[in-house]
């Protein structure tokens, strides 16, 4: 069997988010009224640019979901039910109240200037910035935790256990949820449009890729599925994210260039956050459970990661392509990769307190 690892896609993901950042910025400069025409080429107030873009971000991550794990949950209560209770009881209101105490207070100062959104309402850029931090928090990681997992010698199994859980959860819970703590951050945002949103860019790509995912294997086979068709599919949504960065960043460069610490500013908490949820879950939560390495180590591990695309598709929908909360989610994209690997190596290092077993 071959070894699992990282595409090169994935493993220089920081390095393409960071020429996104720069090509983007030199788009903007150069010839502006490209992104600004793909961006009103819109239905709705939807582009349909972006919309394809974002689909096509959604649909290879969703296709890999295999639902019949679901069913597998009962043999393994105790880590599923850490993960739902660090995803959704914890994460959500940790990420705002760090994001909050950090980007509304101790860095207010150095994030000046305000917003005009896609719905015409003029915000500051920090209480932007802080929405797109709500949207990372309430989107439980479904794709690259596969990874870290696999890279962490976790329990693959349950993995996907809990991949097909948070699935079904966040059609559920992230519209309510956003709802709550958007309108908490003072940038309401209607119950229907949170709804619309999640069935746009949650439901639909999740169902399209379970109907197809069925179709595909009863006809080629689970081989032929995981060695050719997810081969062929990883790069279509790592171009589709790449193309989406690059028009986001043709609105933000002006932001960018003026203020070039504020991408520094919103990783910070974004930092803290993941480390934090992590370490709850990891040397708390997991040590209380008495869960096994092999569970302890995956259940935190997707506690801690963000399901990035959802974020900025969320974004983008709700606040528009230009919006400081869709940069603060592609903040979410530039930290992940390299953070989540030093999780995975702080997760190897310290297998030898868990026992071996529950």
């Amino acid at each position: 069997m071959t070894e699992k690892k990282l595409t090169f896609f994935e493993q220089y993901l920081t390095v393409w988010v960071l020429l996104c950042i720069a090509a983007g910025i030199v788009l903007g400069k150069a010839v502006p009224e490209i992104a600004i025409t793909l961006n009103d080429f819109s239905i709705y107030q939807v582009s349909i640019p972006i919309a394809v873009c974002l689909f096509f971000m959604m649909y290879p991550i969703m296709v890999k979901i295999d639902f019949t794990q679901v069913i597998k949950s009962a043999k393994t209560p105790k880590p599923v039910f850490l993960t739902l209770f660090i995803n959704w009881a914890i994460k959500p209101f940790s990420m705002f109240a760090i994001s909050y105490f950090f980007l509304g207070y101790l860095f207010k100062d150095f994030l000046p200037g305000t917003e005009i959104l896609a719905n015409g309402e003029e915000v500051e850029l920090w209480r932007s910035y802080i929405a797109g931090n709500i949207l990372l928090g309430i989107a439980p990681c479904t794709a690259m935790v596969l990874m870290w997992g696999y890279l962490a010698k976790g329990n693959d199994g349950l993995t996907l256990v809990m991949v097909a859980i948070n699935s079904l959860m966040m059609l559920l819970l992230y519209g309510p949820l956003g709802s709550l703590l958007l309108n908490v951050n003072s940038m309401p945002v209607p119950w229907q449009t949170m709804l619309f949103s999640v069935s746009i860019y949650v439901a639909l790509p999740l169902i399209a890729g379970s109907l197809s995912r069925k179709w595909i294997i009863s006809y080629k086979g689970i081989d032929w599925f995981n060695e050719k068709f997810l081969h062929w599919l990883t790069p279509v949504s790592i171009t589709a994210l790449l193309l989406t960065l690059i028009l986001l960043f043709s609105f933000k460069g002006e932001v960018i260039i003026n203020n070039p610490l504020t991408i520094l500013w919103i990783a910070i908490p974004l930092f803290l956050q993941t480390i934090f949820i992590f370490a709850l879950g990891y040397f708390v939560f997991a040590k209380r459970l008495k869960l096994s390495y092999q569970d302890a180590a995956p259940a935190a591990l997707i506690g801690a990661s963000n399901h990035f695309e959802v974020a900025i598709a969320t974004a983008v929908i709700l606040f528009g392509l230009s919006s400081g909360a869709a940069l603060a989610t592609v903040v979410g994209v530039l930290i992940e990769v390299p953070l989540m690997l030093m999780l995975v190596s702080v997760c190897k290092r310290t297998s030898h307190i868990f026992d071996a077993g529950d």
